[in-house]
């Protein structure tokens, strides 16, 4: 994934709405009406959510005689969970370390305190 498709993604993914569009095509395609029905905002409005999450990749449009149903793409999703998924790595590492360092400090003999 080049740095400007991730940022395409991450982009498109800011936006409460776009995300709550992608939840509802996880569970299958969907007309743009459909996927306006639960939103307080216009058909055009959402056609314009639609459009940002397309020219990321995360959608595509078909065509079934008179409908046009929107459907999920995993693949950016996919690539942009491999890029996060190495700063976890890196994280989950600190975290088992400091995991450590702090099992070696409760395991030390405690000293009294002076007054």
């Amino acid at each position: 994934m080049t740095p400007t498709q991730l940022d395409n993604t991450f982009a498109a993914l800011a936006d409460p709405t776009r995300r709550a569009i992608l939840a509802r095509l996880a569970l299958g395609e969907a007309t743009v009406n459909e996927l306006a029905e639960p939103f307080d905002m216009s058909q055009p409005a959402i056609s314009k959510h639609i459009k940002v999450l397309e020219r990321a990749g995360l959608v595509s449009r078909g065509r079934d005689a008179q409908r046009r149903p929107v459907r999920i793409e995993a693949t950016p999703l996919a690539e942009a969970n491999i890029w996060l998924e190495r700063y976890r790595e890196i994280w989950e590492r600190n975290y088992q370390r400091l995991d450590a360092l702090l099992e070696a400090m409760q395991a030390m003999p405690k000293t009294p305190q002076r007054d």
